[in-house]
C-alpha cells in the first residue's frame, strides 16, 4: 500500500500583491518550484483550494485557478474525497538557477561551444502547449514515412516566409531525423558504395560520418573568407555538401559569384549539392542571399533542422528536393523501412499552428544579436581578432598554431569552460586553427562571466607563445 505525505507545513513561497504578476500565476510558479526543487515530491497530498488561500491571505479563486492550471499541464491529480495530489513531476516547466541543462553533461563545464540552441529563449507555456496538443493525437498505426502532412506543410510555410523558398520551385518537402541523417539518406539512395563526396574542410564532421557509413569516399575541400573553395572541388564528386548561408564552424557566407560558380559545376558533371541551412533563419545585418535550392533545385537539395532554432531534443528536420531525388529517398525509405519519428513534427506543427515557431523566431533575432555584440566586444577589447559573419550562433577566433589552440582549450576547461577548437572539424590534417565560441546555450546572466574566462584562456594561449 503506497502512503502519501500530507503537506501540512508552510510551503516555501509567498505571493507579492504589488508585483504584476496576477497571483494565480505566482501560485502556480510556486508550487512548480517547489516540485522541480524538491520541497514538494511526487504523491504528496496538497492542502485543499480553501485552507491554501488562507496560509497565503488571497480568495479561494486565485488558488483554484492555479490547480486547474496544474491539473491540465499534468502536475496535480485530482481525486474524488480524497483530496489534491502532486502527480510523479513531469519535466520542469520552470527550471531553478542552475539546473538548466546548459552544462557539458560529461564535465560539468559551461557551454561555449558552437551549434547550440538557446533555450532560454523557448516560452515555457508554449512548449507546454505544443506538446499537449501533440499528445491530444490518437497513436497512429502506421507513420507516413514522407512526414506528417501537418509538419510538412508547415515547413514549407515557414521555408516561405523566412528563407524565401516557395513551392513554385517545383520541389516536395519530407521530413528528416536531423541532417547529419538526411545526409546519409541522401548519399545512399542517391549514389553508389564508393562514390566520391566532396565536403568542408573544417566542417561538420557528422555529415561525414555519416557518409562514410553509406559506403562513399569523402574528400575535404578547403575553405576561405568565402566559404568553399568551389574551384578545389574535384570533378569526379558526385555529391558536393557546404554550408553556404554560414559556413559551419569559420561563419563565412558564400558569394554569389562562388555560388554560381557551385551550380554551373554541378549542372555541368551531373553532381548532387547538399545545401545545409543549419541556422539560415538566424541572420541579423542583412537579407540573405538567396539559397542555392532557389537558384537551381534541379541540382541542390536544402536541408534544414529545428536543433538550432529549438532545441536537438525534438530530433526533427527537413529536406527539400526536386521531385526524383525524393523519390529516390522515399525509395530508400521503404526498403530500409526508415523514417523521421511523428513525435517531434507533431510539436513543431503545433508550435507553427499556434503562431508560437514565428514569435520563438522573433525573440531569438532580438536577442541573438545582443549576445553577439558582448561576446565580440568583450574578445576584441583583449586584442583578440574575431571572425564570422552576423548571424547565427557563433564566431570564430583564429589562432595562429595548433599549440595555441590546444593550450586555449585546455586552459578553458580549468577555468570551466567547454571550448570548441577546430581540431575535431578537420576532416584531414590540421591547417587552419581556433576557436568556435558559441554565445547561444547559457543563459544571458551567466554569459558575461563565461566570456570574460574564456578571453582569460585565449590570451593565456597566445601570451605563453610569445
Amino acid at each position: 500500500m503506497c502512503a502519501h505525505r500530507l503537506v501540512d507545513d508552510d510551503l516555501p513561497f509567498t505571493v507579492d500583491r504589488v508585483s504584476g504578476t496576477p497571483l494565480a500565476v505566482q501560485v502556480a510558479d510556486g508550487l512548480r518550484h517547489a516540485a522541480t526543487t524538491g520541497a514538494l515530491r511526487g504523491g504528496d497530498r496538497l492542502p485543499s483550494s480553501r485552507e491554501l488561500a488562507t496560509r497565503l491571505g488571497v480568495s479561494r479563486t486565485v488558488v483554484t485557478a492555479a490547480y486547474d492550471q496544474l491539473h491540465a499541464e499534468g502536475w496535480l491529480d485530482g481525486r474524488h474525497g480524497s483530496g489534491t495530489y502532486l502527480t510523479a513531476a513531469p519535466a520542469p516547466a520552470t527550471a531553478p538557477p542552475g539546473t538548466r541543462e546548459h552544462h557539458d553533461p560529461a564535465a560539468g563545464l559551461l557551454d561555449l561551444a558552437a551549434g547550440a540552441p538557446s533555450i532560454d529563449a523557448i516560452d515555457p507555456a508554449a512548449w507546454r502547449r505544443a506538446w499537449r496538443t501533440a499528445s491530444d493525437r490518437i497513436p497512429l498505426i502506421r507513420k507516413d514515412r514522407r512526414g506528417e502532412p501537418a509538419y510538412r506543410d508547415a515547413v514549407a510555410e515557414h521555408l516561405l516566409r523566412h528563407r524565401g523558398l516557395g513551392a513554385a520551385a517545383g520541389t516536395t518537402v519530407l521530413a528528416t531525423a536531423g541532417s547529419s541523417s538526411a545526409a546519409g539518406e541522401l548519399a545512399s539512395a542517391l549514389l553508389r558504395p564508393g562514390d566520391l563526396v566532396a565536403i568542408e574542410d573544417p566542417g561538420y564532421r557528422r555529415a561525414a560520418g555519416a557518409f562514410k557509413a553509406a559506403g562513399m569516399r569523402v574528400t575535404p575541400v578547403p575553405v576561405d573568407d568565402d566559404g568553399m573553395r568551389v574551384d578545389l572541388v574535384p570533378e569526379l564528386a558526385k555529391l558536393v555538401y557546404c554550408t553556404p548561408a554560414h559556413q559551419f564552424p569559420l561563419g563565412a557566407r558564400m558569394p554569389a559569384g562562388r555560388r554560381v560558380a557551385l551550380v554551373e559545376f554541378a549542372r555541368r558533371t551531373g553532381a548532387v549539392v547538399i545545401e545545409d541551412d543549419y541556422d539560415g533563419e538566424l541572420r541579423y545585418d542583412t537579407a540573405p542571399l538567396p539559397l542555392l535550392a532557389t537558384l537551381a533545385p534541379d541540382v541542390v537539395v536544402h536541408l534544414g533542422t529545428t536543433s538550432k532554432i529549438l532545441t536537438p531534443m525534438l530530433g526533427v528536420g527537413w529536406l527539400v528536393a526536386a521531385p526524383a531525388i525524393a523519390d529516390a529517398v522515399m525509395a530508400y525509405r521503404e526498403l530500409t523501412g526508415t523514417g523521421p519519428a511523428p513525435a517531434g513534427q507533431q510539436v513543431v506543427a503545433a508550435l507553427a499552428r499556434h503562431g508560437d515557431l514565428a514569435r520563438h523566431l522573433r525573440r531569438l533575432r532580438r536577442e541573438m544579436p545582443h549576445r553577439r555584440a558582448l561576446v565580440v566586444d568583450a574578445l576584441r577589447s583583449r586584442g583578440l581578432e574575431v571572425r564570422g559573419d552576423d548571424a547565427g550562433s557563433h564566431v570564430f577566433v583564429p589562432l595562429a598554431t595548433a599549440a595555441q589552440e590546444d593550450r586555449a582549450v585546455a586552459a578553458a576547461r580549468r577555468l570551466g569552460i567547454q571550448f570548441d577548437g577546430l581540431a575535431r572539424h578537420h576532416l584531414g590534417a590540421r591547417h587552419t586553427f581556433g576557436i568556435a565560441l558559441g554565445y547561444a546555450a547559457l543563459p544571458a546572466a551567466e554569459l558575461p562571466g563565461a566570456v570574460r574566462s574564456a578571453g582569460d584562456a585565449l590570451v593565456g594561449a597566445v601570451e605563453w607563445s610569445a
